[in-house]
């Protein structure tokens, strides 16, 4: 139920996102999902990928630090409340929610929450109990 994203430390700069994805498409690398936050000096790129040990090779190789995470999944309807419904059932079980990024595969059908928990198993167990379906990884890198 879990799945593996890759976070990718980049300095504040032009052109450091280019070289990343210069590097995933050279290497053959399809993103699924993505996420940049920035500070003032770095940025932190959280990415799901179609291959992640390339992917993590590849970085590496061009001097990136690299650094792996397990993230949760989350299908609910491309509807207003939808979000909140989750934030809902996940303060009910008292589940810290360290960040989240979403993407809609089709609009109005169902969004895609990825959420990192400060505990994912209990996190991931708060979301079933509440009827909520929580995808494994290796559906959302064939999207």
């Amino acid at each position: 139920m879990k799945v593996e994203q890759i976070s990718v430390f980049v300095e504040n700069k032009p052109g450091r996102l280019e070289h990343v994805t210069r590097v995933l498409a050279d290497a053959n690398i399809n993103i699924r999902a993505l996420s940049l936050a920035d500070t003032s000096d770095f940025g932190i790129l959280r990415l799901i990928l179609n291959d992640i040990d390339t992917a993590e090779k590849a970085l590496q190789n061009e001097g990136f630090t690299v650094r792996r995470t397990h993230v949760v999944a989350v299908e609910v309807p491309d509807r207003p409340g939808g979000m909140h419904s989750i934030s809902k059932a996940l303060a009910g079980h008292n589940i810290n929610v360290e960040y989240a990024y979403a993407f809609v595969e089709r609009s109005g059908e169902n969004a895609i929450i990825i959420f990192r928990f400060d505990d994912i198993d209990a996190g991931i167990q708060a979301l079933i109990e509440n009827g909520f379906t929580v995808l494994p990884g290796e559906k959302i890198t064939r999207l």
